[in-house]
């Protein structure tokens, strides 16, 4: 009876300490989870802090100084007048100063008509340079005398820069139309077609570039052909 009431108490006790051991074990794993979830969220706020006080230069500086550009408007008026200068190549009659005045109306801010009238003059074939006093026309005849009225088409507007500050309203236009040309004591219908550039330094000023080839049927030199008469002129023009 003594010896069973003995192996009762040593069972009862190795229990207890086995289970003191397993509590034991059990607290430490939950400190070992906490320490880890503790040094994880250290790391984290460090890493912010890294992240905060990086000071590395950026390669591209998205900040961009506006600069202020005055462009010139073209006044609501659609009537323009000018006066122009240049230099005309009359078919075997060689290259000479040419003048004269255009006056348009601008239908649209694309299209527009223009009436231009010219003069220049002829001169001296190569046949009446090799043949000495040979004279084909007198010199009332070679007056090169031309009446237009063409349709124009403005095409890639745009500006053009003076400097960095100012910007000048430009356009090229494209010319066609139909005509006459008074030369060698007759009258000529003609076919003009050309080019040209327009440039505006204000809001009623422009400066034109044009070149325009004026072509009419002629049998002067004894023989019937196309000739090509083209025109390279630089001019001012006024709207009102």
């Amino acid at each position: 009876m003594e010896t069973g009431i003995r192996v009762l108490l040593l069972t009862v006790t190795l229990a207890a300490l086995s289970g003191c051991a397993t509590v034991s074990n059990w607290f430490h794993h939950r400190q070992e989870a906490r320490d880890e979830q503790a040094q994880a969220r250290e790391d984290a706020k460090r890493a912010d802090q890294s992240l905060d006080d990086d000071t590395t230069p950026r390669v591209v500086d998205p900040t961009v100084e506006r600069r202020k550009i005055t462009v010139p408007k073209i006044r609501s008026a659609n009537v323009e007048l000018g006066l122009d200068y240049g230099a005309m190549s009359i078919e075997d009659f060689d290259t000479n100063p040419s003048y004269g005045a255009t006056l348009a109306y601008h239908v649209t801010e694309d299209f527009f008509l223009q009436a231009e009238y010219g003069r220049s003059k002829g001169g001296k074939t190569s046949f009446e340079t090799l043949g000495g006093n040979i004279q084909l026309l007198t010199p009332a005849e070679r007056h090169f005398t031309y009446y237009d009225l063409s349709f124009g088409y403005n095409f890639l507007p745009g500006e053009a820069f003076i400097g960095r500050g100012y910007a000048l309203s430009s356009a090229f236009y494209l010319l066609g139309g139909i005509g006459s040309v008074d030369f060698a004591g007759d009258q000529k219908f003609t076919v003009n077609f050309g080019a040209g550039y327009r440039v505006l330094p204000s809001d009623w000023l422009a400066v034109h570039i044009t070149v325009q080839d004026r072509v009419y049927q002629s049998d002067l030199l004894g023989t019937t052909k196309l000739t090509n008469n083209i025109e390279m002129r630089i001019g001012t023009t006024v709207f009102f």
